[in-house]
């Protein structure tokens, strides 16, 4: 009889370990996402310092974009991207 070779069967996971491997994944996401609209934050409170109108609102464009995208991918809740947004547009309406 001829030697039959030994097909390397796909690693089967338990449910447990795939669900962390998931998670952990989507924890680096969701901190890369974190990171990036509190840069734009901060940009945006440099700029108000500035004066510049123009550029001001801007940037608070772009911080109102990422909590937007960060409310649909569930990565802030609702009222947190709401109290964000209220609290740096009256920041710029002030100065």
């Amino acid at each position: 009889m001829a030697k039959e070779e030994a097909v390397k069967a796909k690693v089967k996971r338990p449910t447990p370990l795939k669900r962390d491997l998931q998670n952990e994944k989507r924890r680096l996401q969701n901190k890369a996402f974190k990171s990036q609209v509190r840069t734009a934050v901060r940009a945006f409170e440099e700029t108000l310092e500035k004066g510049d109108k123009a550029l001001v609102q801007q940037r608070l464009d772009t911080v109102y974009s990422l909590m937007d995208k960060g409310v649909k991918n569930g990565v802030y809740k609702l009222n947190k991207s709401s109290r964000t947004k209220s609290r740096l547009a009256a920041r710029s309406c002030s100065k």
